[in-house]
């Protein structure tokens, strides 16, 4: 039986509806789901109480999708089954992103509950090589794109994130802890030129069990807005949301979507 760790975001609600058997769907409190009810909901204090009641259940393995908040740790709540794990959730508190997730994803091993990536229940999630759009990338794309590949690996080794906005070999901005989506909305308050493309990837070392990067028809909508002319994609390493609408999307605004074989 898989359990659906469901955070925000529209990718549990696809990856649950794609899947042909229901996941049992569950969320840490503070971080629950936009699009999908969770049938269960669990306090990170209480953490080891959790994977028992999951075990006991029938549970075998977990399937990490949505963004988390990082949740401050309440001592007084913290019960006997959880608190074995205290240094653990402590040390992943204080580690970037892809070092959180390795140390959850260590428990839940741990544990006996095997941990399976979205886009291992669910390969259709992600996109092969190639330009499935009308418009295609032009002269000066493919610099770009190499450029963006260089960016997104530098800021990988820091662990701050997964895309950046390049523009005739400049990097014009960079995603932060805000995500992409707010890195694109504050570009587009900024008048100083058009054309350039998104490029978004996954870290080069990141355990692709969790936070696989991931586009939507939105992300599409607020690089038009950002006066973007593409996007380009790690092909085979980002979940893009509503393909069809995502590449519909993209014709009507006049933008390219590029599924690059991985540098």
């Amino acid at each position: 039986m898989l359990a659906l760790i469901a955070g925000q975001g529209a990718l549990p609600a696809e990856l649950a509806h794609r899947l042909k058997d229901r996941p049992l769907v569950c969320a840490m409190r503070g971080s629950e789901p936009d699009h999908i009810e969770a049938e269960l909901t669990f306090r990170l204090e209480q953490l080891g109480s959790f994977i028992a009641r999951l075990t006991a259940s029938g549970v075998t393995e977990i399937c990490l999708a949505g963004a988390v908040r990082r949740p401050a740790i309440d001592p007084s709540e913290i019960d006997a089954e959880t608190l074995p794990l205290v240094p653990i959730l402590q040390g992943a508190i204080a580690a970037g992103d892809d070092g959180a997730l390795r140390a959850i994803i260590g428990i839940f091993e741990q544990a006996g509950l095997s941990v399976r990536a979205a886009h291992e229940v669910a390969p259709d999630l992600l996109m092969g090589e190639g330009v499935p759009t009308e418009i295609q990338p032009g002269e000066l794309d493919r610099p770009d794109a190499d450029r963006g590949a260089e960016v997104v690996e530098a800021m990988s080794r820091a662990d701050v994130g997964q895309s950046c906005a390049i523009r005739r070999g400049q990097a014009i901005s960079v995603e932060n802890l805000f995500g992409t989506d707010w890195m694109l909305r504050a570009l587009a308050q900024r008048p100083d030129g058009t054309g350039g493309l998104l490029f978004k990837a996954p870290k080069p070392d990141q355990d692709r069990r969790a936070d696989l990067p991931t586009i939507g028809p939105q992300t599409v909508e607020l690089a038009a807005q950002a006066g973007l002319s593409g996007i380009v994609l790690e092909a085979g390493g980002v979940i893009v949301l509503s393909q069809d609408e995502v590449i519909a999307t993209c014709n009507r605004l006049g933008l390219f979507l590029w599924l690059r074989p991985a540098a």
